[in-house]
């Protein structure tokens, strides 16, 4: 299992630093999950944040960015479009749902697959609306975060975009 400081061995010092869990017992209390721990730790840490300059996150407490705000634009979108038809689940915060947490400028879209049962690992999920096809991983999101930055295929391609090392930009 990845650890964070796995994360940051290969993305380099976090600027972003979040400390106050606020925001994060305000997000979790609106989705009616507690979001996975490595997920929440490596947000914390870096930010509103582009990989690569490629793969975009936010995060909850960020005026501007706020992760809450995009998770509930992003589950619009995918409850009242026919874009449901491409997920394998539906998009959401409950049980087995597919919970949209990172957009790539790829087209993709990075989803978090809320577990059955509480005690259960969340999962990855990735589609890409070139070939409309979803991809499951049955990675948690640290180790799904790590095969990305080392260049493994995990549906996002950072090799193409990070062909020397694994960089990042904070996001105002």
């Amino acid at each position: 299992m990845a650890t964070f400081e796995d994360l940051k061995a290969l993305l380099g010092e976090p600027r972003f630093n979040w400390s106050d869990p606020t925001a994060w017992v305000r997000l979790e209390q609106e989705l009616g999950v507690a979001l996975p721990a490595d997920f929440r730790d490596f947000t914390d840490a870096y930010g509103p944040v582009e990989i690569n300059s490629q793969l975009y996150l936010e995060h909850p407490g960020h005026p501007i960015r706020n992760l809450g705000e995009k998770i509930k634009e992003s589950l619009e979108l995918w409850r009242d479009e026919d874009e449901a038809e491409f997920l394998p689940a539906p998009a959401g915060s409950g049980p087995g749902e597919l919970l949209p947490i990172a957009t790539a400028t790829t087209g993709e879209f990075v989803f978090l697959r809320v577990p059955d049962e509480p005690s259960a690992p969340w999962g990855v999920g990735v589609l890409e609306t070139d070939t409309l096809e979803f991809v499951s991983y049955e990675l948690t999101f640290g180790d799904w975060m790590l095969a990305y930055l080392k260049g493994e295929d995990v549906t996002v391609h950072s090799h193409n975009f990070a062909p020397d090392r694994p960089f990042y930009r904070p996001l105002a």
